[in-house]
């Protein structure tokens, strides 16, 4: 988790995650459209991250929690099988524009070895797309702007920093020739 004052923690922390009750709770149906209603236990919502963290992990008296916090679409076994066959066709930014950070939140909930392998090799994969559209002077153009559109911030900050450090290369090394 980010710093307090983090903004991609903020955001990253108000995507919206699938929750089921696990008790019914009186006078809460206003959240599942059902206003002076009572959340029945069983109801599926979707509820921001941190407040479907918080309600997780917290227990009444007979110590079972309030909500069970489902995977998110954008993590389901669907998308890893995708991300798995060819990362770089996946629109991530489609599925969630925080993505990496969403999956990384989750992975502090859950225990899924196999996540934290397809993510990371995701990524690893994807870098090296970016880097290659960020040096070339045309890469964002063409070709390249699906893959552009659909990359996550994370990707997007690491194509800026690739892009505005080439571009400053390119102009050291012309003002070098020029002397």
């Amino acid at each position: 988790m980010g710093s307090y004052y983090d903004i991609d923690a903020i955001l990253t922390d108000a995507q919206k995650v699938p929750c089921t009750f696990e008790l019914t709770v009186p006078g809460l149906g206003y959240i599942d459209g059902n206003i002076g209603g009572d959340m029945k236990q069983g109801s599926k919502v979707e509820l921001p991250l941190w407040l479907g963290e918080m309600l997780a992990i917290s227990q009444n008296l007979s110590t079972s929690s309030l909500v069970t916090l489902d995977l998110p679409s954008a993590l389901s076994p669907r998308v890893l099988n995708a991300l798995k066959a060819d990362s770089r066709t996946v629109d991530l930014r489609a599925l969630a524009p925080y993505f990496y950070n969403l999956g990384a939140r989750i992975l502090e909930l859950y225990e899924e070895e196999e996540m934290v392998e397809v993510l990371s090799e995701a990524f690893k994969l994807r870098a090296a797309v970016i880097a290659d559209q960020a040096h070339n002077p045309r890469g964002a153009l063409g070709d390249g702007a699906d893959f552009l559109r659909g990359l996550d911030e994370n990707e997007r900050q690491l194509f800026r920093a690739a892009h505005d450090s080439a571009k400053s290369v390119r102009s050291w090394i012309a003002e070098m020739t020029k002397k």
